[in-house]
């Protein structure tokens, strides 16, 4: 049950609520105000960034230290799921022997609010010998840092979220969001599409969504139930129950699809007095039926089940026989659905 601020409160703890409820929209405030400030800063810097990114034939090298770092290293996971290959430096191993991961080839973006860090300092003339360029994420335009850059991108914020302007609240989320941007901006400019974000993500239900095809999840051979259209109807109940798809698929010449029995046909038929002993799968068979081809994603067949509430699908090929089946089961199997 939702607990209201107010419920069962003497008045000194409704005042304490209070004063964090104030806190805390306090610092969404401020922050907003900081994202806000960022989208006048979308100018000819920015697009020299992504020209540079864009242009880079090596890794983009993401580095930052203290909280700068941790936001350093989402950017970097996210421009690599997006399509810009990059990795996080950590500036004090950098100068420890990691920077040798850092070709000329390479671009290297660097985050630090005071443009003063000692640590990525440290490193710029190594990566100058190198010849790559830098992009710095700063707040201070004047700073050793963006002077030294070949792009600077200004974060910088009038005040922290944090009441004693000192713990950094809203510097971090205007980097974050910068380079979110910066990764938005590349994805579209490269015209990254959901598959080619599903192929980073192979291991998560978005990579099975999305890569997954219907042959990856459908019975084949003997294990796709089917019959011929003069088949009895009580053999084509015991194909179905002895398959367990819930449907039987019924098939002419060259296996083309002529029709599918399913649990709901068989009601229908005893609905309508059938003489089930005579009676033939033509008789009772759903006629034009839906199917699905073998190359199609696995989470179009769940929208196809899902659009005309069915449970099973044939799967045919470009000339409409036979190759397989699959039901819902299946698909929850997979992780699809």
């Amino acid at each position: 049950m939702a607990l209201s601020c107010h419920s069962m409160d003497s008045p000194a703890q409704a005042r304490a609520a209070e004063a964090l409820v104030a806190a805390a929209r306090r610092a969404l405030a401020i922050e907003a105000r900081a994202l806000e400030a960022l989208l006048e800063r979308i100018d000819a810097s920015f697009v020299a960034a992504c020209r540079l990114c864009l242009d880079c034939t090596g890794r983009v090298v993401v580095t930052g230290m203290g909280k700068s770092g941790h936001v350093a290293r989402k950017i970097a996971a996210t421009l690599a799921s997006t399509g810009t290959p990059a990795f996080f430096l950590h500036p004090a191993e950098g100068s420890h022997g990691d920077i040798g991961m850092t070709t000329r080839h390479d671009l290297v973006l660097a985050l630090s609010n005071s443009g003063e860090t000692p640590e990525i300092l440290m490193l710029l003339p190594h990566i100058a010998r190198l010849g790559a360029p830098v992009v710095a994420m700063t707040g201070k335009r004047d700073s050793t840092l963006a002077r030294n850059a070949t792009v600077h991108l200004d974060v910088g914020v009038p005040e922290e979220a944090c009441p004693l302007n000192l713990a950094p609240t809203a510097s971090t989320t205007a980097a974050l969001a910068m380079g979110d941007a910066l990764a938005v901006a590349l994805l579209e400019a490269r015209g990254f599409t959901a598959e080619d974000f599903a192929r980073s993500h192979p291991g998560g239900s978005l990579g099975r969504r999305l890569l997954l095809h219907v042959e990856d999840v459908m019975r084949r051979g003997d294990e796709v139930p089917r019959v011929r259209p003069d088949t009895p109807l009580a053999q084509g109940l015991v194909e179905m129950s002895r398959k367990g798809l819930g449907m039987t698929v019924v098939v002419g010449d060259g296996l083309q699809v002529l029709g599918v029995f399913t649990d709901g046909d068989l009601r229908r038929a005893l609905d309508a007095r059938i003489d089930v002993h005579a009676a033939t799968m033509q008789d009772v068979m759903t006629r034009r039926c839906r199917s699905i081809g073998p190359r199609e994603l696995a989470a179009e067949a769940v929208h196809v089940m899902e659009t005309h509430r069915i449970t099973a699908l044939p799967v045919v090929d470009a000339a409409g026989a036979l190759v397989g089946a699959l039901n819902v089961h299946a698909l929850l199997r997979a992780g699809v659905v």
